[in-house]
């Protein structure tokens, strides 16, 4: 089923301002002709009033021939309109003295009528609106009459007059209308196109100038997903990178001493030292795979979820707990001093946990079998110290270095423990300094 496609957004515009126009015209005529023909009507009925006033003082005695008529003339240059008034005279007997020679002769005497009436001419439907007064001496009653048609095309034609040059403007209007919104939806369709083109690795921002106002938040959040996806990118590319480079050698390793393996089934000594190779490679491997994904989960979060108030106390007798196992193989044993009991952080569980856990397993694997490894917690710090061979200025200016590992090393590792710590304080707003012990070892300091 194939889906319309929605309207463009100007050709919307240009409908609703179309029918809004549209519309407001429409009440614009409705209100005017009410109003206009309410205002003739008054204006119309007052002639009348004072037509009939004026031949109402007349001199009437005059009047001797029965239903004398006024001849009708053509002015030069001018218009008459046998509908705007009628008139007639009658006496009180109902006689015809007096007529405009026109209309007047066809209106039909009424001695019951006094003020304005509606009625109709002889012989003819068409509506009249009259006006009956009796002069003052009572002999005689004046009739003033008009054709409603004549007020209602009046008031069409002022209507007409005022309104035709608005309709005549709408449609110059919509032309000027689609013109300025093709103007002002320009920035659009260049943003359009730009991100049509747009490379999927680009970190450069959309320009945002000409944009309007409305659309600007938009084109923000754009540029705030692109960084982000090139952030996201880079780093997947680093950390693909990273575990091609560094794997290779554990593999080339751990084929080696299959090979070994192989070869050795004559001599179980050297196949069972080639089979701890192997194990021990393999360890190597698997720990490297874990560390380069946990380092690409923290490089992929921006804020922590799940926070709680976490007891640091808790948390460093869990770690001891887990890596006391492994200290003891090695010969090492690890002390914890609680200088300030009951310090709280507000922090993730899990990944504290995974901090200390790192600190401890350096601190294990760098230390000489018979040394000693103290774990001291302050009220703002936490320190980890070793009986190990320390670092140089040099060497700790690239301590927390990705894969970087001082060299002269024997014991086995990937060069990222560090960075996974300096991470994750980075992550709970705290900081990571290394230093010597004066007596020999080396510091690692979380403060907050």
């Amino acid at each position: 089923m194939k889906i319309a496609r929605p309207l463009s957004l100007r050709l919307r515009l240009t409908l609703l301002f179309f029918l809004l126009a549209m519309a407001a015209w429409l009440c614009a005529s409705l209100v005017a002709w009410d109003q206009t023909r309410s205002k003739l009507d008054k204006l119309f009925d007052t002639q009348q009033m004072l037509f009939a006033k004026r031949l109402s003082v007349m001199e009437f005695e005059q009047l001797k021939n029965p239903a004398p008529q006024i001849a009708s003339k053509k002015i030069k240059h001018g218009h008459l309109d046998d509908d705007a008034l009628a008139f007639a005279i009658y006496s009180t007997d109902g006689k015809m003295l007096l007529h405009d020679g026109e209309n007047g002769k066809d209106i039909p005497y009424s001695y019951r009528r006094e003020g304005f009436d509606n009625g109709h001419l002889r012989d003819d439907d068409e509506r009249w609106r009259f006006l009956w007064l009796t002069a003052p001496d009572n002999t005689f009653r004046i009739v003033v009459g008009q054709e409603w048609e004549y007020r209602q095309e009046m008031a069409l034609e002022i209507i007409t007059s005022q309104l035709t040059p608005w309709l005549v403007a709408l449609p110059l209007m919509l032309i000027l209308l689609i013109v300025l919104l093709s103007i002002e939806l320009r920035p659009l369709k260049k943003l359009a196109l730009a991100l049509r083109h747009r490379a999927p690795d680009l970190a450069q921002p959309l320009n945002s100038q000409g944009v309007p106002s409305e659309v600007r938040p938009l084109v923000d959040a754009l540029n705030q997903l692109f960084a982000r996806t090139h952030t996201m990118m880079l780093r997947e590319r680093r950390f693909t990178s990273d575990a091609a480079h560094e794997l290779r050698s554990p593999l080339a390793a751990l084929k080696v001493q299959t090979d070994v393996a192989q070869l050795s089934h004559d001599d179980s000594e050297a196949l069972q030292k080639a089979l701890s190779q192997l194990h021990r490679g393999i360890d190597r491997a698997t720990r490297l795979v874990d560390q380069l994904l946990t380092l690409s989960r923290l490089d992929s979060l921006d804020n922590l979820a799940d926070i709680e108030t976490v007891a640091l106390e808790n948390v460093l007798q869990s770690a001891i707990m887990d890596i006391y196992h492994p200290a003891q193989q090695a010969g090492i044993e690890v002390r914890l001093h609680l200088n300030t009991p009951s310090v709280n952080r507000e922090g993730q569980p899990l990944l504290l946990s995974l901090l200390i856990r790192n600190l401890l397993d350096n601190a294990i694997r760098y230390s000489p079998p018979g040394s000693t490894v103290d774990v001291t917690l302050d009220s703002h710090s936490l320190t980890v110290r070793d009986n190990g061979p320390g670092m140089s200025d040099e060497m700790q200016k690239h301590a927390g270095e990705r894969f970087y590992r001082p060299p002269g090393q024997s014991a086995t590792g990937s060069g990222l423990g560090l960075s996974i710590v300096k991470r994750i304080a980075r992550l709970h707003h705290m900081s990571v300094s290394f230093s010597n012990h004066p007596e020999g070892g080396f510091i690692a300091q979380i403060t907050w």
